[in-house]
This record gives C-alpha cells, sequence and structure tokens, in this order.
C-alpha cells in the first residue's frame, strides 16, 4: 500500500492512466469512426511510457526547486551560527555620549535593567540581569543619578553603576542652628522639590515621625547634619529621615522620651548663644543655674526667633517687648520648645553642663566666639563693656 500511495501522490495514478485493451473486442472497437487503422499495442505503450516519463521529470523539477530554496534558506540562517556572529542581545565596548539614568530606592535589578534598556544604555534587560547574576557586587548599586553612556555592553553598564564615581546624588548639608523655616529652604534649593511640599509635609506631625514631646512643631528635631536625597525620596520622607536622624542620636546619648523637649530647648539656647564649642558646658550651666533661681533667661537669641531676624547680635526694644512666649526678657522658665536646630556639641552640653556658680555671660568677641562669665551684676557689667567696645571697633556688625 506504501508503494501504491508514493505512486499515486507523486508519479500519477496507474488506476487511471490508459492501459492497454483487455480482450479481442477493445482491440477491434479501436478503429476510429473514418476507418482509419488502429494503432499497435506496441506503439500505444510506447506512448503512455513517453507521457509517464514526461510527468515524472516535471514532479522531480519540482521538487529538486524545492530542495534548493530550503537549502539556501537554512544557509542563510545558519551562516551566521556558523560563521560566530550569532545575533546577541547585548552590546559590545563601552559605549559613546552620555546617557542619564536614575536608580531610586529600593529599586530591583529587575528595574534598573529596565530602566537602562528604555534608556538606551544596554541593548536588553536580559543581558543585564545576567551580567549582575554573574557579579555579587550588583546588589550593591546605590540610589542616586548615573551618568552612563548609550550602547554599552551590559557588563560595562554594570561596572560604571557600581563606581562611585558616576554616582550623582544631590548632597544638602544642613548646618547646627538653622531654624526650620531655613532648613526647608536648603533642602528645597538642594534637592529641587518644591519649597510647598515641605510646608505641606510640616503639617503632619505624624507623617514626620515627631515624638508627643514635640506637640507637633518640627522646631529643634530636624537634626543638622550631610544628607544624600535622590530624585525619588519626597519632601515629606527627607523631613522624616532627619527626624529619625534626631530620635537616634537623641537614643544613643540616653535621652527618654519625657526628658527629649527639654535638653533639645536648652541645647538649642546653647546652640545660637555660644559660638565656641569650649563654652557651651558653661552656658548649659548658667541656664540651670538661673532657672534654680527662678531667674528670667533673658537671653537675645529667644527674641531674635520670634523676629526671624539674622545678622544682629542685639535686639532693639520693640522687639524684647514681644508677647510671644518664646520671649524670655518677659516670660520666666524656659520657652515653649527649640528655637532651632542643635547639633550634637550643644545637646551634649545641656546633658553635661559644667560645674559653676555663674548666672551671667556675654560673648566679648562675636567673630571668635570668646564668652566671658560672672556670678554678679558687676562682674558681668565689666564684660558688656568689652562687648561694646568690641561692636565700636566694628561697626555695622552688632
Amino acid at each position: 500500500m506504501r508503494k501504491r500511495h508514493l505512486e499515486t501522490s507523486i508519479f500519477g495514478d496507474p488506476e487511471h492512466d490508459p492501459e492497454e485493451p483487455h480482450g479481442r473486442a477493445s482491440a477491434d472497437s479501436s478503429a476510429g469512426a473514418g476507418g482509419a487503422p488502429a494503432r499497435s499495442r506496441a506503439e500505444s505503450r510506447r506512448a503512455h511510457r513517453r507521457k509517464k516519463g514526461r510527468r515524472r521529470i516535471i514532479v522531480l523539477l519540482v521538487a529538486l526547486s524545492l530542495v534548493v530554496g530550503a537549502g539556501a534558506a537554512a544557509i542563510l540562517v545558519l551562516r551566521p551560527l556558523l560563521s560566530g556572529r550569532s545575533v546577541s542581545n547585548d552590546y559590545d565596548g563601552a559605549g559613546s555620549g552620555a546617557v542619564t539614568v536614575v536608580v531610586h530606592s529600593g529599586d530591583a535589578t529587575r528595574t534598573i535593567a529596565a530602566a537602562l534598556e528604555n534608556a538606551g544604555v544596554v541593548k536588553s534587560a536580559a543581558a543585564f540581569l545576567a551580567a549582575s547574576a554573574a557579579d555579587p557586587r550588583s546588589g550593591s548599586i546605590q540610589p542616586g543619578t548615573y551618568s552612563l553612556r548609550a550602547r554599552m555592553s551590559a557588563a560595562s553598564s554594570l561596572a560604571m553603576l557600581l563606581d562611585p564615581a558616576n554616582r550623582k546624588v544631590p548632597r544638602v548639608t544642613i548646618r547646627e542652628g538653622l531654624w526650620v523655616s531655613e532648613i526647608i529652604r536648603a533642602l528645597s534649593a538642594g534637592t529641587g522639590q518644591p519649597l510647598a511640599d515641605y510646608t505641606l509635609a510640616l503639617e503632619d506631625p505624624a507623617m514626620l515621625g515627631l515624638p508627643a514631646a514635640a506637640n507637633g512643631n518640627a522646631e529643634g528635631y530636624l537634626f543638622p547634619a550631610s544628607y544624600e536625597f535622590d530624585a525619588s525620596v519626597t519632601a515629606a520622607d527627607q523631613l522624616h529621615a532627619m527626624v529619625a536622624k534626631s530620635l537616634e542620636e537623641l537614643d544613643k546619648l540616653g535621652v527618654t522620651p519625657d526628658k527629649m523637649q527639654r535638653v533639645l530647648t536648652i541645647a538649642s539656647i546653647v546652640e545660637a548663644e555660644a559660638g565656641d564649642s569650649a563654652a557651651r558646658p558653661k552656658v548649659a550651666r548658667v541656664i540651670e543655674n538661673r532657672l534654680a533661681k527662678q531667674m528670667p533667661l533673658q537671653l537675645d537669641s529667644t527674641v531674635s526667633f520670634v523676629a526671624k531676624r539674622r545678622g544682629k547680635i542685639t535686639t532693639t526694644n520693640a522687639e524684647r517687648a514681644s508677647r510671644s512666649p518664646y520671649n524670655t526678657y518677659l516670660v520666666a522658665g524656659l520657652p515653649p520648645g527649640p528655637i532651632d536646630s542643635p547639633g550634637l556639641s550643644a545637646i551634649e552640653a545641656a546633658l553635661h553642663p559644667a560645674s559653676g556658680p555663674w548666672l551671667y555671660f556675654v560673648a566679648v568677641n562675636p567673630e571668635t566666639g570668646e564668652t566671658r562669665f560672672a556670678i554678679g551684676p558687676d562682674g558681668h557689667a565689666a564684660n558688656v563693656k568689652l562687648f561694646q567696645k568690641w561692636c565700636s571697633d566694628h561697626p555695622g556688625k552688632c
């Protein structure tokens, strides 16, 4: 049956090919209507063989053309493979030009790979994933803005992401003694986040992680330090990180939550009043001594905080007449909360005041921070004269 099927499908069906006549009656009836003599059996067989041969040749030619076409297609497909030039999902070399790619905090390797492919840095995310899987350092890629190149090999792009020199992260330094209003302006300028976003975030103390003792006020709780915030860190997240840093430092120093507000308030005054770190424990002692004697603190730094005025050491009569609860000329005791963000030195001074009976102090040289201390009014008056002389020698600075 297999042989018959082959003959039928390729070389024709023998059952439908002309066969030689069976019996004498067929031979006798083969004469034409016009009486032409019928062909002999031999001639019929030869004609049939010629027709059948032509059909087989045509079929063979068609089959041969199909084989040749398939072979040519195979050569086109296999030639790159055989020559070592297979189609790759990766670029070669270190690339060219400049492409900026942002790696956000918490980005997985797959997310980074997709960002690189979309930016045209690597040919495919798969290539970068393969390079990352082969290099255990890939897990240490830091958030930030990176300057890379276009059409880089995956290995080259990974190497650049691991090189800190290629990482551009906004670095903002918040110095000690700034008010919240000054801090958020510095953050906005340094990170590009809108100032309004910080103002809005300050209205949600719980989101910032402020302790209950802060009474919803972030003043004093935004720890002064250098921070790196990539483009994905929101204004609220930045402030939350600074509050967390402050609480962390207070915890290291053994400050319990119920003591935080008082410690930071005294430390903020020390920060504002004492430019010389060596004088800070003494300033803290003066504050404690005056509080113990129920004397008004009478500190210009608290009045300047109310006036939100910088650049002047002294205050005016009108400013000292303010009814603000922060005005220590009129209100007894400590102000309601910190007046700036103190640094570690001031916090440590508040925690560990120097021993001594002083009730007065004055910075006799504001530029160097030199500070004189006195036990009574007469000694203080003499020190004030030294300050006044410095002011007369430096017009416009007091």
